[in-house]
């Protein structure tokens, strides 16, 4: 890495997120000098690319540092000689993530885009993809640490670390932000006053809260959460959790917990939006459309606060605090999807878990938690050999490991309507799961087809 200047590339550069990334490293040139940025795309999303790498070049340009811009769709180009990769994508556009929550919807399932179902196939969607990669970065940037939130993040992480064997990988999320930024709100104290652990996957962690004091404070802002505003991700419907549950556990579960702990309610919840208003895809590609017309703005130079109603906002600054860390060898705690390496001695010690860590310019240090209680330990097995089946699956494309996935899902109501949703869902992505190709055939051959009838107009329309 060279100290007079770094080589950054963002895969998936078109993203709506790249502003507030823009703006993060801008924030931090001081510390983080750019020699070159990459922005990185594909042929679908050479129009997104375009207008968001012209929004990127005029917030550069509207700073006092001279740095320039480079948009490609030629992966290999960019990543040459790089010392930090950042991958932001999504396999199949926002186009896939409405097929992953309707289908499941259409079988009285929850639908969403890193749980159930619909969090199984972004997976298998987008594993070998980032294996593909990881071959191209170990020939052009081999030395290069890769910066992860594509998600199902947890998964994607350990599919790099373990099985593309590229050790210098860290995994992030926005969720554990939220949380840490807007708890000492509720408490009426500031961020700097608290001191957090977390411990888990990703979007299935639990944390703890002390003050500086060394007082545990868990509890208070437990009893604030019916009260106040606790951080719950936009995306998220806000339901409360059942308190004499919290109580017992004595941790703060993240905002997805509630599907799982809140099935009955964020399942009917999900079904009326679906009958309704639409997915929180459909949503979504309704606020990102708004965006990249806002984007396309020859004044705009600076992040629209609309961004925020995206529903990943600080991920991307969280990318770039992540770098910073590394770069300078700051030793900042933050929460990351890295190696277990002994932290939660529930889970195998190669597994990738979602922990407070220290980063420093070896990368993340894991702080030990050490055993779960019998419920949170159950879960957390439970959902590590969900991962496990579904990285493996997504690899090999055995159909087998897929259905022991969605079996093992809890999501995912058991026996013989799970494998027909199972097939029905990889009819839908036959496009981008070439592993499963033969399997897919003999399912089409069979007749088996999707009975969605806005996922049937997306699938004749090419997508």
């Amino acid at each position: 890495m060279q100290k007079e200047g770094i080589k950054i590339v963002t895969i998936g550069g078109g993203s709506s997120y790249t502003p507030e990334l823009m703006e993060g490293f801008i924030k931090r040139y001081e510390e983080l000098p750019i020699r070159e940025f990459w922005l990185v795309d594909i042929e679908e999303g050479k129009e997104k690319l375009a207008i968001v790498g012209e929004m990127a070049q005029r917030m550069w340009d509207a700073s006092p540092y001279d740095v320039k811009v480079h948009l490609t769709l030629d992966r290999k180009e960019a990543l040459k000689d790089a010392d930090f990769v950042t991958t932001q994508f999504r396999v199949g556009l926002l186009n896939a993530r409405i097929k992953d929550e309707r289908i499941p919807f259409s079988h009285g399932m929850l639908g969403q885009e890193t749980n159930g179902a619909g969090g199984i196939f972004k997976a298998l969607r987008t594993i070998p993809v980032i294996l593909d990669i990881v071959e191209d970065m170990k020939e052009l940037c081999p030395n290069a640490w890769l910066i992860n939130f594509t998600n199902p993040s947890g998964m994607v992480t350990e599919a790099i670390i373990k099985h593309g064997g590229w050790k210098k990988c860290i995994g992030l999320c926005n969720v554990p932000i939220n949380s840490m930024m807007k708890e000492p709100e509720m408490l009426e104290v500031k961020e700097e006053d608290l001191i957090y652990q977390f411990a888990g996957l990703n979007h299935f962690h639990w944390h703890k809260v002390t003050d500086r004091s060394g007082k545990d404070v868990t509890m208070d802002i437990i009893d604030a959460m019916y009260t106040k505003d606790d951080g719950t991700p936009a995306n998220i419907f806000k339901v409360n959790f059942l308190k004499e549950q919290l109580e017992q556990m004595k941790l703060i579960p993240c905002g997805y917990h509630r599907y799982y702990y809140l099935q009955d309610e964020m399942l009917k919840h999900g079904l009326e939006e679906y009958h309704g208003i639409g997915t929180r895809g459909e949503q979504v590609k309704k606020t990102e459309a708004e965006l990249f017309e806002l984007y396309k703005d020859k004044d705009l130079n600076y992040k629209p606060e609309q961004l925020t109603q995206r529903g990943g906002t600080y991920y991307s600054d969280a990318a770039c605090e992540c770098i910073n860390a590394i770069y300078n060898d700051k030793g900042l705690p933050m929460v990351v999807s890295t190696q277990n390496n002994g932290s939660l001695p529930d889970l195998p010690s190669d597994s990738v878990v979602e922990v407070t860590s220290y980063i420093t310019g070896k990368g993340a240090m894991p702080v030990a938690w050490g055993p779960l209680d019998s419920a949170e330990k159950g879960w957390l097995q439970v959902m590590k050999a969900m991962e496990e089946c579904t990285i493996k699956a997504a690899i090999t494309g055995d159909y087998g490991l897929a259905l022991q996935a969605f079996l093992l899902n809890p999501q995912i109501i058991g026996g013989k309507v799970a494998q027909e949703l199972l097939d029905e869902m990889l009819v839908a992505h036959e496009r981008y799961l070439p592993q499963f190709k033969e399997k897919i055939q003999e399912l089409k051959a069979n007749g088996v087809t999707v009975k969605d009838e806005k996922v049937q107009a997306l699938m004749e329309q090419g997508y």
